[in-house]
């Protein structure tokens, strides 16, 4: 298979999408399914032109949204820095107000910071606040959150990290497109990357429509339509 240039893959998100709120997920992996190793070491697993494709997802969206425990392991910026563009509002999911006052994001000034919390809860000075109510599990469900964004004019919506709260948006089936970038290396043991609820059949397994881009420097982007499916013949 040839290798892809960046440039072929616009538009990112197709034209279907532009109307209404639209959720692109990005998973970044080993081959085997391993985001970080057993000691948390996750920097760099993809190369280069994943961190390129990363940054243009960015672009091309409204806001990046993390959760709050990805926020404090790795005090990302989460602005477009390697692609021409506009920085994305940075959006911390935070239910229980653990997020510390010195992340970076929160004093660089180079974009929004938007903290999301259950009600009654504090965050750091100098960021915006939205409360939600959680769910009867103690959980912020995903379609309050994507829906608040949307009323606040933010409607392409690129759920960035963790594992745990990528796996929470695709549970609630609350993720349109989901982008996993495939590095050419194993680990064999350490974090996986996604821990969906379990399914017990495999007519209960997602199965979608996907396309993949093979880049220069061997890893592989999997672009998969969680809005259609392909049926087996």
């Amino acid at each position: 298979m040839n290798a892809t240039p960046q440039r072929t893959l616009a538009p990112l998100v197709p034209e279907r999408f532009r109307d209404g709120p639209v959720v692109i997920a990005q998973l970044g992996q080993t081959l085997d399914g391993r985001i970080a190793t057993v000691t948390g070491a996750s920097k760099y697993i993809n190369g280069t032109s994943a961190l390129d494709h990363l940054h243009r997802l960015r672009a091309e969206v409204d806001a990046v949204l993390v959760g709050v425990g990805t926020a404090i392991a790795d005090d990302p910026q989460l602005t477009v820095r390697r692609v021409d563009g506009a920085h994305p509002v940075r959006v911390v999911v935070d239910p229980n107000g653990r997020s510390p006052q010195h992340l970076t994001m929160f004093s660089d000034g180079e974009a929004p910071v938007l903290v999301i919390t259950k009600p009654g809860v504090r965050t750091p000075e100098g960021v915006e606040h939205l409360e939600i109510a959680p769910d009867p599990s103690g959980t912020l469900p995903p379609s309050a959150i994507i829906a608040a964004l949307a009323a606040r004019g933010l409607n392409r919506v690129l759920v960035e990290g963790g594992a745990d709260t990528l796996a929470r948006f695709i549970d609630a089936d609350s993720v349109d497109l989901l982008h996993i970038l495939m590095a050419p290396m194993i680990l064999g043991s350490g974090k996986s990357g996604l821990l969906l609820n379990p399914v017990e059949r495999l007519d209960e397994a997602r199965r979608p429509e996907t396309r993949v881009h093979v880049f220069e420097d061997g890893d592989v982007l999997f672009t998969c339509d969680l809005r259609r499916n392909w049926e087996r013949s």
